[in-house]
């Protein structure tokens, strides 16, 4: 078997149980290699559980796993080709961006010469030398990613990496990530923002309460959400009565703020704009909206929030 064809990380019945509660319960999922996974679920859902497992830093109670083709009973043969970011970076506050690096690079045995290669791949080149303490968490993060690839690694595992960040921030370490996995990198990041997500993951895994509810390619959740017709009468007054046209050829009609949302198929368009002519309304728009993945995730998840 081929390198590229062996995944980044694959998981069978993965489990791992606290007293009574299955923190994660018989979770099976596949991270291609070189590509870019995320990993969601709500609070509690079992992300961070998992991901310590995969890096060896607790047992599972049950099922198994492989790291960049090893097993995670033997962590030791993949670690070194692994970098990660859990719970935020961790760097002393009176030393610079720089001085940090070169301290975990010493510590880990990586060469000097990557220290201000990955300060400039984070764009922190011109701030290497001011103290981490005068960072902004934007900056901060930064540092904590150039501290994950020190080792040059195969796989990289974020934790909430734009956890707290401004518009520009999240925009930035996005930029990182689409650039770590073009040169090969695999990129495997759990986050709440899922818009962001939406926009840099070719793969999904996805958690409620410790069970894995889909994993595989973002495009292939989307297309098989059903998609939303929204039609807008040009008067106000009509709503009520085009609603009740529309319950009359089967279809579920909700009022939102002066537009109709319809869960129907994307020809019934025609459909609907024949029954509110008939009707004598003019409809002053028609538009057929696929669901977001943060709204696929909510009713798929079930934390309507």
């Amino acid at each position: 078997m081929n390198k590229a064809a062996i995944p980044a990380i694959s998981a069978s019945d993965l489990t791992k149980i606290y007293g009574e509660r299955a923190a994660l319960s018989h979770g099976s999922f596949e991270v291609p290699a070189g590509s870019i996974c995320g990993f969601v679920g709500p609070n509690g859902s079992g992300k961070t559980t998992t991901i310590r497992m995969l890096l060896g830093l607790i047992t599972p109670s049950g099922g198994t796993a492989t790291v960049l083709g090893e097993s995670i009973s033997h962590p030791e043969k993949y670690l070194p080709k692994v970098g990660a970011m859990i719970e935020g970076p961790a760097f002393y506050p009176a030393l610079s961006g720089r001085e940090n690096l070169k301290v975990l690079a010493e510590l880990g045995g990586f060469p000097l010469s990557r220290v201000d290669e990955l300060l400039a791949k984070v764009d922190l080149l011109d701030r290497g030398g001011s103290k981490f303490k005068t960072y902004s968490l934007g900056m901060k993060q930064r540092l904590g990613i150039a501290a994950a690839l020190l080792p040059n690694p195969e796989l990289l595992i974020l934790d909430e990496p734009t956890n707290g960040l401004d518009p520009s921030g999240i925009q930035e370490v996005r930029g990182i990530i689409r650039d770590l996995a073009d040169s090969g990198t695999t990129v495997f990041v759990s986050s709440h923002i899922l818009s962001e997500l939406e926009m840099i993951c070719e793969y999904l895994v996805m958690l409620r309460e410790g069970k894995v509810i889909f994993a595989g390619k973002t495009q292939e959740l989307l297309s098989a959400q059903k998609p939303m017709i929204i039609a807008i009468p040009e008067y106000d007054v009509d709503l009520a009565n085009l609603a009740a046209k529309i319950n009359e050829i089967g279809f579920q009609v909700a009022v939102v703020n002066g537009s109709l949302h319809i869960a129907a198929p994307k020809e019934a368009s025609a459909e609907i704009n024949r029954k509110a002519f008939d009707a004598g309304i003019t409809l002053a728009s028609i538009s057929i909206v696929q669901p977001s993945l943060e709204e696929t995730f909510f009713e798929m998840t079930g934390d309507n929030k």
